[in-house]
């Protein structure tokens, strides 16, 4: 199966690759500005947006990206991901020019902050409340720059996710692919921001150390989700990177 994608312009390729708390509507804000600059691609993985919840073999979300570039004739691109998209883009980085990962994980230990989360997002699904679920991660994902419009755009991305996979039967396999830190050689601008969760801001500081290449920014403003918060400004920070 081909996941959902779209492509827009010409010119250097880039990959919009979106967080798990959300599906590749998270890149609106940057979408027209980016292809008006460059060849740029966005997915759905498998589970989100327009992407349905199957498989009949195991599968990767690095895996269904990487067939959808060669698909498109693409062979490097720049890498733009979005928190569990960053290890996405991590598992594909070689064959990235360079990489923008904004509040990535790092393999490091869970904190007591994520347990939590991640805990009671496990109650409140099994609990058969999906409303609740969806609003908690739009409660933990956003800073406070997001205004409630935007807040209900998260609810709904989380919410369609979740009904389709809870449906799904079977459940597809999926497995993520290791990737190795210090064969990362190109280019990386990392980007954090205080609103985030402590695990968050700790995993940015630690691949800022690792990768060879690799800048920080801290966006004063931001919590997990900043191209969703301020749309126009990590527009910005994105043409002027890449």
């Amino acid at each position: 199966m081909t996941i959902w994608y779209e492509r827009a312009g010409e010119g250097e390729p880039v990959v919009l690759l979106p967080s798990s708390a959300a599906d590749a509507g998270m890149w609106d804000g940057q979408w027209d500005a980016l292809a008006a600059r460059f060849q740029v691609i966005r997915v759905d993985y498998r589970g989100f947006g327009h992407t349905p919840y199957q498989a009949d073999r195991p599968y990767s979300d690095a895996g269904d990206v990487a067939e959808v570039l060669a698909e498109l004739g693409v062979e490097r691109a720049a890498l733009v991901a979005s928190s569990y998209g960053c290890r996405v883009a991590l598992q594909l980085a070689g064959l990235a020019t360079r990489l923008v990962l904004m509040n990535p994980g790092s393999g490091l230990p869970e904190t007591e902050d994520v347990r939590a989360f991640g805990e009671e997002e496990d109650r409140l699904l099994e609990a058969g409340d999906v409303e609740a679920a969806a609003e908690l991660n739009a409660r933990t994902w956003l800073g406070p720059e997001a205004d409630e419009a935007t807040r209900q755009r998260v609810v709904e991305m989380q919410r369609h996710a979740f009904a389709g996979q809870l449906a799904a039967d079977p459940e597809p396999s999926q497995f993520s692919p290791e990737y190795d830190l210090d064969a990362i050689t190109v280019p990386a601008l990392i980007v954090t921001g205080p609103y985030d969760l402590p695990y968050f801001r700790a995993g940015a500081r630690h691949l800022a150390g690792r990768l060879a290449d690799a800048e920080l920014v801290e966006l004063e403003w931001a919590g997990h989700l900043p191209a969703l918060e301020r749309p126009e400004e990590v527009t910005r920070l994105l043409l002027d990177y890449l």
